[in-house]
């Protein structure tokens, strides 16, 4: 879908620990439907910014707008309930239930049932039927049954996925996916990814070191560098700009 006004907007972020600066003056807008990267290197201030706008830290001056509502000094919960979702480096699944329930029990709080980890799943419920709708759409049908903690690098992101799908959020945070994902499942999980974007016409903001990943999945790139937005534009523009070279991609060849 064609983007339209911003879904999610940080004006003039900054963020200070000790005296140190992690996050200056960062200002990005996210078209409603759009996806954007966010590439730097190590250092940069990429999961900083991630644990602003998902509210794990409270910044230390600026604003965060969702759907134009401040939700600055929002907490977690009320911020997924208003419509934003993150996934994280590391897996927060559930590994000791099945890859059915951990997608069920998003489903429960999605339609205000009861979120209790004790009740089993039943396969004509209406929150069954939604997790089964989202395991389809991330190729994981047939892993239903599976404890979620058996699943690889890479079934654990489309879970995670598939989970947040679940709750319908306007905009998705995607914190590198690719982590710890074996190369031969990067190009399935992209395409996922990629089906998410299309088919439900999320807003999406990444970071991710795969700059292939990134380039041919995204709308545009930022390119965040020393705690600050050092350029934002197409993916081919970014990568012939010689000050990103310089800052970014030259320094990591």
């Amino acid at each position: 879908m064609p983007p339209t006004a911003a879904a999610l907007t940080v004006e003039s972020l900054c963020f200070a620990v000790g005296g140190a600066k992690i996050l200056t003056d960062v200002n990005l807008e996210v078209p409603s439907g759009e996806i954007i990267g966010v590439i730097g290197p190590n250092g940069a201030g990429k999961t900083t910014l991630f644990n602003m706008i998902s509210g794990i830290h409270a910044p230390t001056a600026g604003r965060i707008l969702l759907d134009g509502r401040d939700i600055t000094h929002d907490q977690i919960h009320r911020r997924a309930r208003a419509g934003l979702g993150r996934t994280f480096q590391t897996s927060n699944l559930f590994p000791g239930l099945s890859v059915l329930e951990n997608v069920r029990l998003a489903a429960q709080r999605r339609l205000g049932g009861n979120l209790s980890v004790l009740r089993f799943p039943r396969r004509d419920d209406d929150a069954s039927a939604v997790a089964l709708d989202h395991l389809a759409e991330v190729e994981l049908t047939d892993r239903a049954d599976v404890l979620a903690g058996g699943l690889s690098h890479g079934g654990k992101r489309k879970l995670e996925i598939a989970v947040l799908l679940a709750m319908n959020p306007k905009v998705i945070l995607l914190d590198e996916p690719m982590a710890g994902v074996a190369r031969a499942d990067v190009p399935g999980l992209s395409e996922v990814i990629r089906r998410m974007h299309r088919d439900h016409g999320c807003t999406v903001l990444m970071v991710e070191h795969h700059i292939d990943v990134v380039m041919g999945l995204v709308d545009r790139v930022a390119v965040l560098h020393q705690g600050t937005i050092l350029a934002l534009d197409e993916p081919g523009k970014i990568m012939a700009d010689p000050l990103v070279q310089s800052a970014y991609l030259g320094a990591a060849a």
